[in-house]
């Protein structure tokens, strides 16, 4: 029995390897600091976990409408209409089991081959593995450092054509960290407005940007509203990684069609979690600011830290939790790629990082750092680092 053809078109994620592998050294006594996963290191806010145990035991364990519970619903509903300046109702939201699925399904949904499909490079690896499942052709934009890692527009611009299905947004960004600035944002709205074309705009890192600035989706430009896919969830902002619990917000004909997709995967999200998740959306924010502020210092201290390493140099990122950074020449005087890179750091430093490459072509030369752990942890693995590469 042979696996059919489509499933050779899948990618992994290479942080679930690398994570597999640290661990393997670990069960050898060995010591690694973990910079590899994209997984908040504090736990659940309290009210959360609480209005689960509540659901819980108030009988939320049988299940759900497919789209997810009404007042879930409504609640995303309200919370999106005031965060991105768009009015969006129940109808046009789908809650579903983590944020991947708003990959999977609106791409099921719209893609045949022949289709084309903009996504950014480097980037998170799902978009061109879910773009090639369906036959779809990928097109990858480079994000370019000396943009902070955002598209050259007039590449953007020239990679439109008349096969273009769907173009895909991250801001902020893994693995780069880099945020879309609003006038590109505007700029893009402008060329696909009277176009045939579907934006999924992955927003999972939305409430972690540093700036005082309000992150801007393209579903707030004119006429973008019901052209765009929000991409969201709570993985990320909730520390609530495990609970698997996203959600999309799109035209109401997507969500029926989605619909369809979770029916025939998973019936529904699980309704206690979607609980937790109303009481994360509706209550107190005072983790979340938390949260973001401590990154916020360690993002500080570690890319000052990498920039310190003769032959590296780190941008500093604009959102999410990642250091993304250029180690070409250090690579070059050492007569390594980015991956033996990673590889030795990991078998003879003891610290768990990804090759840029992971995340496409262009992430070649480039390292990605989770700083999504401890201040002591990162400050250890700069050492370790520094101490690898003057070895």
């Amino acid at each position: 029995m042979k696996l059919a053809e489509r499933m050779s078109r899948l990618l992994v994620e290479s942080a679930f390897d690398v994570l597999q592998r640290a661990r393997a050294l670990e069960a050898q006594g060995r010591d690694v600091i973990h910079l590899e996963i994209g997984e908040p290191d504090f736990d659940t806010p309290k009210h959360v976990t609480a209005a689960a145990k509540k659901a819980l035991d108030e009988g939320f364990t049988h299940y759900g409408p497919t789209p997810g519970l009404p007042q879930f619903r409504e609640a995303i509903a309200e919370y999106v209409s005031r965060t991105r300046g768009i009015q969006v109702g129940m109808k046009n939201v789908v809650v579903v089991p983590g944020g991947k699925p708003i990959i999977f399904f609106p791409m099921l949904a719209l893609l045949e081959p022949g289709d084309e499909v903009i996504y950014p490079n480097p980037g998170f690896p799902i978009y061109e593995s879910m773009i090639r499942y369906t036959g779809a052709t990928g097109v990858p934009i480079p994000l370019l450092e000396e943009r902070g890692f955002s598209f050259d527009l007039e590449v953007f611009k020239a990679s439109l054509s008349d096969r273009t299905k769907m173009v895909v947004l991250n801001s902020p960004q893994n693995p780069t960290g880099g945020i879309i600035p609003a006038a590109d944002i505007a700029a893009m709205a402008e060329l696909l407005r009277d176009r045939d074309i579907m934006v999924l705009s992955d927003e999972i890192y939305s409430r972690i940007q540093y700036s005082q600035e309000a992150p801007v989706s393209i579903a707030s430009m004119p006429g973008m509203k019901d052209k765009t896919i929000i991409l969201d969830g709570f993985s990320k902002t909730y520390a609530m990684t495990g609970w698997r619990l996203g959600y999309g917000v799109m035209p109401e004909w997507l969500v029926e069609a989605v619909g369809k997709l979770m029916v025939n995967s998973t019936s529904c999200t699980a309704t206690f979690t979607q609980m937790a998740g109303l009481a994360a959306l509706t209550g107190p924010q005072d983790d979340v600011e938390l949260m973001k502020a401590e990154f916020l210092r360690r993002r500080d201290a570690f890319c000052a830290g990498l920039n310190d390493i003769p032959g590296w140099r780190c941008q500093m990122p604009g959102g999410a939790f990642y250091a993304f950074a250029n180690v070409k020449a250090s690579a070059a005087a050492l007569g390594m790629t980015s991956k033996q890179m990673a590889d030795s750091l990991l078998n003879d430093a003891g610290v768990a990082c990804l090759d840029g490459a992971g995340f496409g072509q262009f992430g070649q030369g480039y390292l990605r750092f989770s700083y999504a752990n401890s201040h002591e942890n990162l400050m250890r693995a700069v050492e370790r680092i520094r101490g690898w590469v003057v070895r």
